[in-house]
């Protein structure tokens, strides 16, 4: 997304530097440092999420703005869309098409190498329009 080297410490020092400790009969006990990296319910997750969300988008973006996905349209003479995000959902818009369902596919190898995590297929869906041919 651009962000400077310093952005991206911060971002990282914010991560990696997280400590947690334990109240055990009212008594606070030994510091705990994750393994894991982030977990959710931690303060900083919502603003991870968006910036991972809005990395997402750009990548579909500029996919538009090359002409690899040309999305849909509501109306004739109205702007594409190739995607709305609510909440941690992602709707998706582009031609039943092989190249594009490939440029779709490299996008979100791309979004889960960068976020490193896999999205999962299992609570994924595809929909087509009535006009798709079989």
């Amino acid at each position: 997304m651009g962000y400077f080297t310093v952005r991206r410490k911060w971002i990282w020092s914010c991560l990696s530097s997280v400590t947690y400790s334990f109240n055990i009969n009212g008594v606070p006990k030994e510091f705990v440092i994750p393994k894991r990296g982030i977990r959710q319910g931690d303060p900083l997750s919502p603003y991870l999420f968006l910036l991972c969300s809005e990395g997402f988008s750009n990548l579909l973006k500029q996919a538009e703005g090359e002409k690899r996905i040309l999305g849909m349209k509501i109306s004739r003479n109205g702007p594409s869309m190739t995607h709305l995000f609510f909440a941690d959902d992602s709707l998706i818009f582009c031609k039943a098409n092989r190249e594009e369902a490939s440029e779709l596919f490299q996008i979100l190898r791309n979004y889960e190498k960068g976020l490193g995590q896999s999205i999962n297929l299992e609570k994924s869906s595809v929909f087509f329009s009535s006009n798709v041919s079989h």
